[in-house]
């Protein structure tokens, strides 16, 4: 189990934030290329959300056609390199590679898209053009994975396209809210600009769409629009308590900390709320940042967690406690975070029971919520006849059109919160999806 030491110097963030895949040298490349069957009808596509031919991009590698390769995969999926490192590519393509029923270890797939791809940003290969103007105008609300996939692929059918995003850099959770130690801020960015210097698409940043008017002038400006924003803050839990300082949601958390780096102050204990994927996110980043006690709570048992098997292990691999079958039920403190106070739980009846005659405290300086974000609700009740589900997602038909047939969407405000790589699929289809409607 890892010990980190708090780090004062960015050389010592970067050590305690090591890339858990590191880039693969050329002779790694060729030899786990070397490595594939290459199946008829391989389960990795069909496994991958954005269906790239990965037997033919490993082919392409293993004969050192790197940049064939990379327009491989960048056809298929527009973030192709960022997916290559952050997906979770053990429950997608490798975790269908035929070899994982033979006890052989699987196709390193992730990282022979990620060493493909990179090289040739790398290079600055220019393997895409601009379609033929058509005189149209595609407006996208967001600048994430989504929004930028239907930039990309709104600009190859030939559309101005201008991408409107409230904050300072491009790709949304993948710089924001992807822990460091899966991807680095240069390494997204650098995709982003790679793909923008072949396409051209205008990102205008600091530029929020909050308003009526704001959506009306995108409707008289524009012939469609495209809604690729993310989810919003982490919801509160309505507990006692929850306003002291040094309670903060696990995403603003994971936000301020890419940005801050070694500059962000972490107490020596943390209790981290939740069991999904950005719970063990949080958790693993306090620990990698100094904190002597992490602790990871979670209201059911192990095996009802949400998140992924590989990404628990990782945050007890760094160091993080966990705790099981409790809730929180109270902050305790006097104005600033000096514990949490959680009752145990227990299934009854094939439902879980709270036991408020079992409750114990757990010392504290700090509470990070990692229970989940409230959605874009407020910008969603500003757009006319916009059709939304119980889950306050938007309703989106196959071609992702929303019920105001000016407006698509597609990511995290149709499917309530997934993968980059999904995303990156809705937004490139959603783009098809405006341009079938436009040339109808």
């Amino acid at each position: 189990m890892a010990e980190y030491k708090k780090p004062k110097t960015e050389a010592e963030f970067e050590n305690n934030f090591k890339q858990k895949n590191p880039l693969m040298n050329d002779t790694e490349a060729y030899y786990e290329a070397s490595r594939c069957l290459f199946c008829y009808d391989a389960p990795c596509i069909q496994a991958c959300p954005t269906s790239i031919d990965i037997p033919l991009f490993i082919k392409q590698i293993h004969t050192d056609n790197i940049t064939g390769a990379s327009k491989t995969i960048f056809e298929s999926n527009w973030l192709g390199n960022a997916c290559g490192i952050v997906c979770p590519t053990g429950v997608l393509c490798e975790g269908a590679c035929v070899y994982n029923h033979q006890d052989v270890p699987p196709i390193k797939i992730g990282r022979l898209q990620n060493y493909a791809t990179n090289k040739t940003i790398d290079a600055g290969k220019v393997i895409f053009k601009v379609g033929e103007s058509n005189g149209k105008k595609i407006a996208i609300i967001g600048a994430g994975p989504a929004g930028i996939a239907c930039a990309c692929e709104a600009r190859t059918l030939g559309y101005e396209v201008d991408l409107f995003e409230a904050k300072e850099k491009p790709s949304g959770l993948t710089v924001y809210g992807i822990a460091p130690y899966k991807i680095t801020n240069e390494e997204v960015l650098k995709e982003v600009e790679y793909l923008q210097n072949q396409l051209d698409f205008n990102i205008k940043y600091k530029a929020t769409i909050n308003s009526k008017a704001a959506l009306k002038s995108l409707e008289d400006d524009y012939d469609a629009i495209f809604i690729g924003v993310g989810l919003g803050k982490t919801r509160n839990l309505e507990l006692e308590g929850e306003e002291k300082e040094n309670v903060i949601g696990a995403v603003e958390f994971v936000e301020e900390l890419r940005m801050k780096h070694h500059k962000l102050a972490v107490p020596k204990k943390v209790v981290i709320l939740g069991g999904g994927n950005t719970a063990m996110d949080a958790a693993s980043e306090a620990a990698r940042m100094g904190a002597k006690k992490t602790v990871l709570a979670y209201r059911n048992s192990k095996e009802k967690m949400g998140a992924y098997r590989f990404e628990y292990d990782l945050a007890i691999s760094a160091g993080v406690d966990s705790l099981f079958n409790v809730t929180p039920i109270a902050i305790t403190g006097n104005g600033k975070v000096e514990g949490v106070k959680f009752a145990k739980t227990e299934m009854v009846d094939g439902k879980l029971k709270t036991n408020m005659n079992n409750t114990f405290i757990v010392r504290c300086d700090m509470v990070i919520k990692a229970t989940g974000q409230a959605k874009q609700g407020h910008l969603y009740g500003l757009i006319d006849d916009l059709e939304i589900d119980t889950k306050k997602r938007i309703k989106t038909n196959d071609e992702f059109q929303t019920s105001n047939p000016m407006y698509f969407a597609g990511g995290d405000a149709i499917n309530g919160g997934a993968e980059v790589v999904n995303a990156a699929y809705d937004g490139k289809m959603a783009a098809q999806g405006i341009h079938n409607w436009l040339n109808k």
